[in-house]
């Protein structure tokens, strides 16, 4: 490479790191002024509260990462132009592609860290996230369908029904277990209640009964009180609903599977999430595209109108992103197309900058 290119992309990744570094004291400062009473009243451990911070800025900065890359490419790229920099390497020859490259190459190094980080460092960081906020900001507060009423498949053979679900008892009412072979019910179970025990990870059930399907005749068994085990997690009865966040890819992948087998209303949400961690790479070569070809030109107003331009896209960006995103969730939109369909669009708009560019 030559002295432009090593130029270009230490410009390039040094202005996206300080754009994050920056964030880091920010973010954890309101977010401290926020939730340190809770803290305080939920005497969160000195320790915990440290991995917790960890976990929230791998957390932010993958989540706002496309923003920052943005905004930092504009940056740098403006002030290149105020300073009649890219007027001086087009003078010289260098064709606009040319110019071009060495933000690719950059963008490249940055999509490459963001895939393997959103695979399976981000993953990690979200379950820590989670579980500390709940635990002690929010107080056990877990977000799952509490009292809505469950039906799912739980294994191959079993099939769970549940009037309701209470993730911090863990209890549910009016429970009925079916299990079958070769599509003929053998047998099934009823209870009032049941509850999990976590100390030996059985299931308790009150006014217990369980009726066995014979041949000629029914047999059948009834406990006020019964104490037994299960084929399942009691996860799987109603799952938090960031699970598919703190998977990394081949745990997603056999969730989802597991989630589609037991027929959940939230495969669509889990897909989602499953196809960002793709798309998020992709991400940061159209923003860098549409940063540079918006920056390049040295304008009256300066850099000022530049980072406006440049906010007013993200801020579509994110617009078009959640209404996909909420589309595929709440209704049959497809998440794959929730998921690209920005990207598409975007994509279009980089080759129509572009080319203006160039001009």
């Amino acid at each position: 490479m030559k002295i432009l290119d090593w130029y270009i992309i230490k410009k390039y990744l040094s202005t996206f790191s300080v754009m994050l570094l920056l964030f880091v004291p920010i973010g954890i400062m309101v977010d401290i002024s926020e939730n340190i009473d809770k803290m305080l009243a939920s005497e969160a451990p000195a320790g915990a509260i440290v991995v917790y911070y960890v976990d929230f800025v791998i957390y932010f900065a993958n989540l706002l990462f496309p923003i920052f890359l943005f905004l930092s490419v504009i940056w740098f790229t403006s002030k290149m132009a105020n300073d009649t920099e890219i007027i001086a390497i087009l003078s010289s020859g260098v064709s606009y592609m040319r110019f071009l490259r060495p933000f690719l190459v950059a963008a490249s190094i940055v999509a490459i860290v963001a895939f393997v980080a959103g695979m399976y460092i981000v993953p990690n960081s979200s379950k820590g996230f989670n579980e500390f906020r709940f635990e002690y900001i929010k107080k056990g507060r877990k977000q799952v369908r509490d009292n809505a009423q469950i039906y799912k498949q739980v294994s191959d053979n079993d099939f769970v029904y549940l009037k309701g679900f209470n993730f911090n008892d863990k209890r549910g009412d009016n429970f009925t277990l079916e299990h079958f072979e070769d599509n003929i019910l053998k047998y099934k179970i009823q209870a009032r209640s049941i509850t999990y025990n976590e100390e030996d990870s059985t299931y308790t059930l009150r006014s217990f009964k369980k009726r066995i399907i014979g041949t000629m005749n029914d047999s059948i068994l009834s406990e006020r009180r019964f104490d037994t085990i299960f084929p399942f997690e009691v996860e799987d009865l109603t799952p938090v609903t960031y699970m598919a966040e703190t998977l990394n890819y081949q745990e997603l992948n056999k969730f989802i599977q597991k989630e589609r087998q037991a027929g959940s209303p939230n495969v669509s949400k889990h897909l989602l999430v499953k196809y960002k961690r793709w798309s998020l790479p992709i991400t940061a070569f159209i923003l860098t595209i549409i940063a540079v070809a918006v920056s390049s030109m040295k304008r009256r107003g300066g850099m000022g109108v530049n980072l406006a331009f440049g906010i007013s896209i993200a801020f579509i960006y994110i617009f078009f992103d959640k209404i996909f995103g909420t589309m595929a969730e709440k209704s049959g939109f497809s998440p794959m197309l929730a998921v690209w369909v920005p990207n598409i669009v975007f994509g279009i708009l980089a080759i129509y900058l572009l080319y203006n560019a160039r001009r």
